[in-house]
């Protein structure tokens, strides 16, 4: 796997060629607007998906009784923050702590909480990622840059069209005073899969 998320850890899979030349056929067509395909597909990774997820964390950062909630019935908790839609039904919430870490992986599909994350990355649902994420998953986090002490237990959950999963990272030391909309600028998509961190205070955007 490469370190750099935003790009493919594997080669393109036949599907994934497939849709490239069906795009490119329905395009000469006249038939779809690849502009409009790019603001749609921008939409869901930076502003739909993964910015409503770190609301989500936020909030439970600085809310125990929203985060109590959230750990209890996930689906509910972010409904009523207004997030909801396909993908996002049936959502459990798991936390990070110290002493116990938390990834997520579809070992039989893509199975992805839209409505929090946005579209799933190309490496989420790769063979190599989905193989190897439940078979050596402290290898496959230090890959992504995760060094986690010895002694913290790793679990790796599937996610299935009956439950998807949404990781609660850890909040990062030196905000306790910081807003809300503040904290949700640390939260990663990465760290909500639970391949990353939440950004710290000094690498904040």
């Amino acid at each position: 796997m490469a370190h750099d998320h935003d790009h493919d850890h594997s080669e393109l899979s036949e599907m994934d060629l497939r849709v490239r030349a069906l795009e490119t056929v329905l395009t000469q067509k006249g038939y779809i607007d690849p502009a409009a395909l790019d603001v749609l597909i921008d939409t869901y990774q930076t502003k739909i998906g993964p910015r409503n997820g770190a609301r989500v964390v936020a909030k439970a950062w600085t809310d125990p009784a929203f985060r109590d909630w959230l750990l209890k019935d996930a689906t509910a908790a972010i409904a009523s923050l207004g997030y909801t839609g396909r993908q996002g039904e049936h959502m459990a919430a798991v936390a990070n702590t110290d002493t116990q870490h938390h990834m997520v992986v579809c070992t039989l599909c893509s199975c992805y909480p839209w409505p929090v994350l946005g579209l799933p990355p190309t490496w989420y649902k790769s063979a190599p990622y989905r193989s190897r994420a439940v078979k050596d998953p402290r290898g496959v986090l230090a890959e992504f840059g995760v060094k986690l002490s010895a002694t913290t237990a790793i679990r790796v959950w599937d996610s299935t069209a009956e439950v998807r999963y949404l990781v609660i990272p850890q909040r990062p030391a030196g905000t306790e005073d910081w807003s809300e909309e503040a904290l949700a600028d640390l939260v990663t998509r990465d760290s909500m899969i639970g391949t990353g961190l939440a950004r710290s205070p000094e690498t904040a955007p």
